[in-house]
């Protein structure tokens, strides 16, 4: 079966949307994962088919209702993950895409408005997942995001399986600078080292510049870098060798 990716959402015209251009739209084409978008207001229950209502409590805008997205999300198939993209859920992480996209696919809820009422994530199984501190018109943009980290990851997606080894956050680390032809523009040359073809030197020099660019860019990775790096077992020898010394 290939990854399957439903999406819970009021504006189902905007999938796959640019999922299906690229590595995803071709990869969508050859059946290497499949879309499935559902339109929340299908499930609304009254001749308006009202999705929201009023804050409890009092506040300006309108909220979710729990009852019309419980009962589109009772529709779609169970035992995959069931994610709701919100500014107050965890932040994803690379790790947690790995994960996702190792699995048969996920369910995504697209919230709108203030929000969705509380009670339908004490109610279901809900993972509710956050792509960045700040606040978008819906969840959808969100969801095209998260798909788009699961589908590249997908075996037969990329050209190579090596080519996303080395990137941002595969290793804890931001990815080295990237250079390409012509050799010189407007008096800048490609570093030295990257024309040696001394690929131990290469290799070294990549990893310089992806320890320094997260320390400066990125002081948060580089504190957990640092701290995974102290209690891994490697990191441990080489205290007690620091030690010894």
């Amino acid at each position: 079966m290939p990854f399957t990716a439903t999406v819970l959402t009021l504006y189902p015209e905007m999938f796959p949307g640019p999922l299906g251009v690229s590595l995803a739209g071709r990869a969508l084409r050859e059946g290497l994962w499949s879309l499935e978008p559902v339109q929340i207001r299908d499930f609304a229950t009254d001749k308006h088919r009202s999705v929201d209502h009023t804050p409890a409590g009092g506040g300006a805008g309108m909220v979710m209702r729990a009852d019309v997205i419980a009962a589109a999300l009772d529709s779609v198939p169970s035992g995959r993950p069931v994610l709701a993209m919100t500014p107050r859920g965890a932040p994803l992480t690379q790790e947690r895409v790995r994960a996702l996209a190792a699995g048969e696919g996920v369910t995504i809820l697209c919230g709108r408005f203030e929000g969705i009422d509380e009670r339908l994530f004490e109610g279901r199984e809900i993972e509710q997942v956050s792509i960045g501190d700040y606040i978008l018109s819906g969840g959808e943009m969100a969801a095209l995001t998260l798909l788009d980290a699961c589908i590249r990851l997908l075996p037969g997606v990329m050209g190579a399986a090596s080519s996303g080894m080395d990137e941002s956050f595969e290793t804890g680390l931001l990815e080295y600078p990237q250079y390409t032809r012509p050799a010189i523009w407007e008096g800048r040359t490609i570093p030295e080292v990257l024309r040696s073809g001394d690929h131990a030197r290469i290799e070294a020099w990549r990893r310089a510049q992806a320890e320094t660019d997260t320390r400066l860019r990125r002081p948060d990775l580089w504190e957990r870098h640092e701290g995974a790096r102290v209690h891994s077992p490697s990191g441990a020898q080489r205290r007690n060798r620091n030690d010894k010394s």
